[in-house]
């Protein structure tokens, strides 16, 4: 199995909604990749590890698939739609990760 993971960089500019984020933006994603995507989850940067630091990512999102190949086959045909709709939640640029778990 793996965990596709799209990293929000934090940045004194940064914006960021995550009631959109978590009720537009990732169901969309989870039914274009259905039934490939097996899970997602959204979580929200509160602080770094030093006291009184800032967060390193305002937000981080996860899905789960069987594989990178069917993370590939589902999410490729719907990228260009999916990644369309990224500047109305944030003004940040998405890194992912793809891991094992």
């Amino acid at each position: 199995m793996i965990k596709v993971t799209v990293l929000y960089p934090n940045a004194p500019d940064a914006r960021f909604d995550m009631k959109y984020y978590v009720t537009h933006h990732m169901p969309m994603v989870r039914d274009k990749c259905a039934p490939a995507c097996k899970s997602i989850a959204a979580e929200g940067g509160l602080a770094g590890g030093d006291p009184g630091s800032g967060a390193p990512y305002i937000a981080i999102g996860h899905l789960t698939f069987d594989s990178v190949e069917a993370f590939q086959k589902a999410f490729g045909p719907h990228a260009a739609a999916i990644m369309a709709d990224v500047p109305n939640y944030t003004n940040t640029k998405p890194i992912i990760q793809i891991s094992e778990i």
